[in-house]
């Protein structure tokens, strides 16, 4: 898929941006420019939806929109359309290593509101402006409804709004849009904020080389702006509510289950559609990302279904996935697919058959490489097709890890990557090194682990309700020395890129060479 190169795994809200969380500010900017230094071709980051209850990235409440705790302040102070004193008036959390999201809530939004007033009197990119609803009208309306009548109903889910908004009666719908036109213009604003500043920073990436791995989560929220507006995707009843959920069956872990509540997709009625909102869905995710990493790539194979009302995973059972019809019609409208499989959990003969049939890269982790004699994770059961980490989003550290498996595990790690350093912190290292030399195309490694971080820094624990998705980085904290020592490695083991993955488009090219000839 991808030449022999590495990355860096660290979410967008995990910069030390200024206002209480990671933003698309210098910080992104100076981040790139580490990666640059430290030999690496790629930006791995998690979801960039808007979060609902919980903060999940992996629950937005839009599989097109984006968050709109990403936007600058910087540059709206910049911009006039907000002041200094404006913005350190409010509170964003008193943590500098921990995104206080209640503080988010409470906050942000009335400052992007007051930038949006200004902004409309400034008369400001209009044209721009028009453009943007024009490209992304095929979700935007009703995206923008959504949080509008949500935010006129005081929050509560779609499926609790009175039945015609509920169902979408046409009529209902006309008049919510001309009840709450100045919220939905609004929302607008901010998702064209959002894009503006995000492709601003992707092209800077692509400018020093740097290419961005995003993630697309397999389901989406129940109380999305996806599930209100598009039932015809989902297993839906007579009047467009879910008739059944996501979720997982019995096991060793939990003897009643688990409930996820996502929606599951009516695969037969996409399939009909040729995939269309799939697709949809794929291209508008390109406007983000360089390389997609397929979230649950298991699901593709089989799901598990529970009927609605259930309390618990019991009475769930497993239904065959769209398969190979689904990556064909996909590569048959896309021609190429820049994307990873997310292939962890268990090994079964068809999802190793859908993964090989389809040619995407899966992911193999140094932390379960060591679970058994002959883990499939391991590096001597590796392929040039995958993609290797240390650990992921979901993992503790990997500091945490080796202070907490038992010595005989650790005995066998060292054992097997050849390292006798007692220090914990030199045998993070060794297994990054280890991660870096593995026959894999292409190397991820968490930043934490780079850091040698612990606990505090975990990202997620997974059946975990509370204390997620917070971590940040502290300003200053990356190094030169960190920098040097990370391409030692990239150089050392071949994934220091050759040449850019992203060189300028020719007219781009064409226009600096007309400047620099004027300027001589």
């Amino acid at each position: 898929m991808l030449p022999r190169t590495s990355g860096i795994l660290f979410p967008i809200f995990s910069l030390a941006s200024k206002y209480g969380i990671g933003c698309f500010s210098k910080e992104a900017r100076e981040f790139v420019d580490f990666l640059k230094e430290a030999g690496q071709a790629w930006w791995q980051i998690l979801p960039i939806g808007p979060t609902g209850y919980g903060d999940s990235p992996y629950q937005p409440d839009s599989a097109y929109a984006g968050n709109p705790y990403f936007i600058c302040l910087e540059e709206l102070i910049e911009k006039k359309y907000l002041t200094e004193e404006e913005v350190n008036a409010v509170s964003f959390g008193d943590d500098l290593e921990k995104v206080d999201y209640g503080a988010m809530y409470e906050n942000r939004k009335p400052l992007l509101k007051k930038a949006f007033e200004r902004w409309k009197e400034a008369g400001d990119d209009k044209a721009e402006y028009d453009r943007f609803l024009e490209k992304e009208s095929f979700w935007l309306g009703d995206y923008a409804l959504y949080i509008a009548i949500k935010e006129a109903q005081k929050g509560v889910s779609w499926l609790d709004w009175p039945k015609k908004l509920c169902s979408r009666d046409k009529d209902a719908l006309i008049q919510a849009q001309k009840d709450y036109k100045e919220t939905i213009d609004f929302v607008c604003f901010e998702q064209f904020l959002f894009q503006r500043q995000w492709n601003a920073l992707v092209k800077y990436a692509h400018k020093q080389g740097v290419g961005i791995i995003g993630d697309l989560p397999f389901y989406v929220a129940l109380d999305s702006a996806d599930a209100w507006s598009h039932p015809e995707v989902f297993c839906t009843d007579t009047e467009g509510k879910p008739s059944e959920v996501a979720g997982c069956p019995p096991d060793a872990f939990s003897a009643t289950g688990q409930l996820w509540g996502n929606p599951v997709y009516d695969w037969e009625a996409n399939k009909k559609s040729g995939y269309a909102w799939w697709i949809q869905r794929i291209k508008r995710n390109y406007e983000f990302y360089d390389v997609i990493r397929f979230d649950h790539f298991h699901g593709f194979c089989q799901y598990y279904s529970i009927p609605w009302g259930e309390e618990d995973g019991r009475k769930g059972k497993y239904y065959p996935g769209p398969g190979m019809d689904f990556f064909n019609a996909l590569k048959s409208e896309l021609k190429e697919l820049r994307m990873i499989a997310e292939d962890l959990g268990t090994v079964t003969e068809e999802n190793t058959k859908l993964l090989k049939d389809s040619g995407l890269p899966g992911m193999k982790v140094l932390q379960f490489a060591f679970t058994s004699w002959d883990s499939v994770y391991v590096n001597h059961r590796h392929e040039n097709n995958c993609v290797v980490y240390t650990g992921t989003h979901d993992n503790t550290p990997t500091r945490a890890w080796v202070e907490e498996i038992g010595d005989g595990d650790r005995s066998y790690v060292r054992r097997y990557i050849n390292s006798m350093n007692s220090d914990y912190g030199q045998l993070v290292w060794d297994i990054i090194r280890e991660a870096y030399r593995s026959v894999a195309d292409l190397c991820i490694i968490p930043l934490q682990d780079y850091l040698c971080k612990g606990k505090e820094a975990r990202i997620n624990t997974p059946g975990k309700a509370e204390g997620n998705w917070q971590w940040r980085l502290l300003p200053n904290f990356l190094s030169p020395d960190l920098s040097r020592s990370i391409r030692d490695l990239a150089d050392l083991y071949g994934r220091t890129p050759r040449e850019s993955l992203f060189p300028e488009p020719e007219e781009e090219e064409a226009e600096n060479a007309a400047k620099a000839e004027g300027s001589v």
